[in-house]
């Protein structure tokens, strides 16, 4: 946040699943202070002066739009870091991200031991305490199904015993907001209700559970899909498995990889249809999104980018090198309409992870804030205050 006291005018806001042509909104302190349409802003400038007059058309030209800031609930570094690596590699992967409108992250971890599993995450925690836009963590691992670890280390996987899901929620201090789990492992449905009471998003992912399985762990607590239609069994017409029953259950929401490799853009269009308001875009982006092709690390597993494709050297897909922008760019030009995919870029991945305070422009909300031209790049970013 920079501290200044501005009104940003001439915009297309697009928040809460509404486009508002000729819009402005004034900052203060941070948070939004007031929002109207037309040449409004004048009078609320002249009563109460700003530091800055932004017209939006300068910077990105007539078709500006104005949305809330991007919350990724699901990703793991950018611009040649991992977050595995640390706060450095954090700070450095959530710089490149933030320039493509992500103002708020969780960061997510990959599989390793439990030992460090619990100093990641206490390192995380203590990042958390210092900069807002650090959410916590997403422990994507250890507790999957081996037989859908992806690019996990299959040798790292591990059961959910009570006694490593208490030393991670522990680790955490409160800042765990998210654990994948195969809810079909001896102990998961008890495990979901741990992590679910410690305050943190219970996510099916990286699972074979069948639809009856995954109906069992979303009433245990569990609310999110991870990845959806990756790392698990398919939508089979009379299998539905775990994406049938997530799609019909409205207190899950879904994520979706929104990369063009991940999901085909038919796939993307049906699961907006299939869950209207409960898809959250997310990126799993590796350390390899903002950089060049080339050889990486995910986690202990070697990675081959190309074509800016993430892969294991058996061809499995590892990660993505997607950033936020993108997603909106590929969701809208799969056919969703662009309040939608804002919606699922900001809103309900915050919804998700217990911060619905994030990823909306009302009065009094953290001006959080992104700038897009009408071809939907990004132009400006502003983070306002937690």
């Amino acid at each position: 946040m920079d501290g200044l006291n501005r009104v940003i005018h001439s915009v297309r806001l697009v928040d809460g699943g509404r486009e508002m042509p000729d819009s402005w909104l004034v900052v203060r302190d941070g948070r939004v202070a007031a929002q109207g349409t037309g040449d409004a802003w004048r009078d609320a400038v002249a009563e109460e002066p700003v530091d800055e007059v932004f017209d939006a058309t300068d910077a990105a030209g007539p078709g500006a739009i104005l949305t809330p800031g991007f919350v990724d609930i699901h990703g793991h570094g950018g611009g040649g870091a991992a977050y595995d690596e640390g706060a450095e590699a954090i700070r450095t992967a959530r710089e490149l991200h933030r320039a493509h409108g992500t103002t708020r992250a969780v960061i997510s971890l990959v599989t390793a031991s439990v030992d460090d599993l619990v100093r990641r995450v206490a390192a995380i925690a203590d990042l958390a305490e210092t900069d807002a836009t650090v959410l916590g963590s997403h422990l994507e691992g250890p507790f999957l199904d081996p037989g859908h670890h992806g690019a996990h280390d299959p040798e790292l996987l591990i059961g959910p015993a009570a006694d490593a899901v208490a030393r991670l929620l522990e680790a955490g201090r409160g800042t765990v907001r998210q654990v994948t789990i195969a809810p079909e492992l001896p102990g998961a449905l008890t495990a979901i209700e741990r992590i679910v009471a410690a305050g943190a998003a219970a996510a099916v992912g990286h699972t074979d559970a069948d639809a009856e399985t995954a109906r069992r762990a979303f009433d245990a607590g569990a609310t999110i899909l991870t990845h959806a239609f990756n790392a698990m069994p398919g939508l089979h017409h009379r299998q539905p498995g775990p994406i049938g029953a997530a799609t019909a259950d409205p207190r899950v929401t879904l994520e979706v990889i929104a990369d063009g490799v991940h999901l085909a853009p038919e796939v993307v269009r049906i699961a907006f249809a299939a869950a209207p308001g409960r898809i959250a875009l997310v990126t799993d982006a590796m350390a390899a999104a903002g950089s060049a092709d080339g050889d990486y690390v995910l986690g202990a597993l070697a990675v081959r980018v190309e074509n800016t494709v993430a892969r294991l050297a058996d061809g499995t897909i590892a990660g993505s090198t997607l950033t936020q922008d993108a997603a909106l760019r590929t969701a809208v030009a799969a056919g969703v309409t662009l309040p939608t995919a804002v919606t699922a870029l900001t809103a309900t991945p915050a919804r998700a992870i217990g911060r619905p305070d994030l990823g909306r422009l009302e009065i009094g909300s953290p001006a959080d804030a992104v700038l897009l031209d009408a071809d939907l790049r990004v132009r400006r970013v502003w983070t306002g205050r937690a």
